[in-house]
């Protein structure tokens, strides 16, 4: 993918508005991949291209009155749908790209990524921008309601040797970027990889 955000700003921004409808039995697949994240209360947590925040009321409920939850998105409509779901009550919205976080280093504690990867332009470097913001021994979770082959399916191709996803690749790029993987999961109707950030 390119650098230029253009493209993921438009394909999003055209779907946002039917987002939430076309996808709405994700929710508990939201909150099961939040609950193995393994967030405590207090707990500081980034929805990153966090989209519509579907995750930001589970990653509330996780890290309580007393924690912070922030989703951060590339695309303004994304963002404008949260609002308009309320869910700008469960986490504070940022217009921001994962890529150039506007986040001190080492102030979480956890990243929730849902659909992610696949559209990082750089993900080696955009993985370790992730990792400057969490603490050592923070978690990662990199999430998709439906696991690689389903996903591959609804969109009408095959599944590659070079998808990212693939644990072959997903393990050294994440350990290449300050993150070590302690869990994968990629069935029909998940795919869940879990990571620490390396000291």
């Amino acid at each position: 993918m390119s650098d230029d955000h253009t493209h993921v700003q438009e394909f999003f921004g055209a779907r946002a508005a039917e987002w939430d409808r076309r996808f709405s039995d994700d929710g508990p697949a939201y909150a099961a991949a939040v609950a193995e994240l393994g967030l405590r209360e207090g707990d500081r947590v980034l929805d990153a291209g966090c989209g519509t925040g579907r995750a930001l009321t589970p990653l509330r409920g996780a890290v309580g009155p007393s924690g912070v939850v922030i989703g951060a998105d590339l695309t303004p409509a994304m963002l404008e749908a949260a609002v308009r779901a309320g869910r700008d009550r469960d986490g504070r919205l940022l217009l921001a790209d994962v890529a150039a976080l506007p986040l001190r280093s080492r102030s979480l504690d956890a990243v929730f990524a849902a659909g992610l990867i696949a559209h990082l332009p750089q993900p080696a470097e955009n993985l370790r921008e992730l990792a400057r913001v969490v603490r050592p021994s923070g978690t990662l979770a990199l999430f998709h309601p439906i696991g690689r082959a389903a996903l591959a399916a609804r969109q009408g191709r095959q599944i590659t040797a070079e998808d990212l996803r693939a644990e072959p690749n997903l393990r050294p790029l994440l350990a290449g970027s300050g993150w070590r993987m302690t869990s994968y999961v990629d069935e029909d109707d998940r795919f869940l990889a879990l990571a620490v950030r390396e000291d």
